[in-house]
């Protein structure tokens, strides 16, 4: 089936830049969620994304009005109806996640694949709850989605060849390069990750070094563009935190253990970036 309309349900930080990406490159997209004004937060992201092209010169006003237009915000889930594919970039909840795709499953057509962007979550659990676990597959996108070139794609047990090599040519039509993981816990990406941005906090929290030492270490030692406090301001402190649990509970290993810091952060509403606050202050 060719694919010409894309639903995203979930207009956050990875909903509203997985649907910048696929209207850029000619897509129609359905970008979906539960209110209004989460919706009409991710559109206003896109819109500032792409007015920060067109001051580069990167796009002509035009350009960027026509992007626009293939973006038809959605607050009805059943709008997802019509979508040729859909790939869902909710909260890494599992509960609301089975939630999402055992709904998609009754609404969407039958030949329709349906993509999670989980960054941790079994992917064979959450096609479980489906008709379809053969066209269920895990897109896992990188923050942010418009600059970040990788998808990690990931098999359940029962995904399908040829689900697998719809969605890796669909991302590759997004204009990103495709690793393949397995369905383990964090996949690649956040197994290797993850614990390294818990070590730092671990770090922190018995005082070997401040933020901004351990960032600076990571940064010019090791060559990164990013710290681990910076980039987990960025992913945000909420998720960063489930995706440990989503490890530690999987794997049953003491490695994963999650530093109390971060639960403390995150009890406090200290989020990292969208919150205004997280290891550095943005306000």
């Amino acid at each position: 089936m060719e694919i010409k309309t894309i639903a995203i349900i979930g207009a956050g930080q990875m909903g509203n830049g997985i649907a910048q990406v696929a209207s850029q490159v000619g897509y129609l997209v359905i970008m979906n969620d539960i209110k209004e004004e989460f919706v009409n937060r991710g559109w206003d992201t896109i819109s500032k994304n792409l007015d920060r092209q067109v001051k580069k010169e990167k796009l002509t006003v035009a350009q960027k009005e026509e992007i626009m237009s293939r973006i038809t915000p959605s607050i009805c889930i059943d709008d997802a109806a019509s979508a040729d594919f859909v790939i869902e970039a909710a909260i890494e909840k599992e509960d609301l996640k089975k939630e999402i795709f055992t709904r998609l499953d009754t609404i969407c057509k039958n030949d329709v694949i349906l993509a999670t962007n989980t960054s941790s979550i079994s992917i064979t659990r959450v096609a479980a709850v489906t008709k379809r676990a053969d066209k269920v597959i895990g897109m896992h996108f990188m923050n942010p989605v418009p600059v970040m070139k990788l998808v990690e794609i990931i098999r359940g047990i029962a995904t399908s060849e040829k689900t697998f090599t719809i969605t890796k040519d669909l991302a590759e039509k997004l204009g990103k390069s495709v690793a393949e993981s397995k369905d383990f816990p964090g996949f690649i990406a956040n197994r290797i990750f993850a614990p390294m941005i818990n070590e730092a906090i671990y770090a922190l929290f018995e005082g070997v070094g401040t933020v901004e030492s351990i960032d600076k270490v990571a940064k010019l030692g090791f060559n990164q563009p990013m710290g681990p406090f910076e980039l987990a301001d960025l992913i945000g402190l909420d998720v960063v935190l489930a995706i440990l649990e989503t490890l530690h509970e999987g794997f049953g290993d003491s490695k994963y253990r999650l530093c109390p810091l971060l639960r403390q952060y995150v009890a406090a509403g200290y989020l990292g970036r969208k919150s205004g606050k997280g290891f550095y202050d943005y306000k």
